[in-house]
């Protein structure tokens, strides 16, 4: 999971070297941690959050299939 939203963060921002994912691992929850410089914090947010909606939905689908539950938290 963390490995997916690094390469989705990665393709939407200017400075993609700079993005970082953390996992903390639960029992039956994992919470993906991601950071990104502040310039690119609105490019991974997009308009009204549909850019990160749609990354927490392709995390919830993806982390649904090896029955876990996953959650995205986007950092400044």
């Amino acid at each position: 999971m963390k490995d997916l939203v690094k390469y989705m963060a990665q393709a939407l921002v200017d400075h993609p070297d700079e993005v970082v994912v953390t996992e903390v691992v639960g029992e039956q929850t994992s919470v993906i941690e991601l950071r990104v410089v502040k310039e690119d914090l609105g490019k991974v947010i997009g308009k009204q959050g549909k850019t990160a909606k749609a990354m927490r939905t392709i995390l919830s689908a993806a982390s649904a299939k090896i029955r876990k539950r996953a959650v995205l938290e986007i950092i400044e």
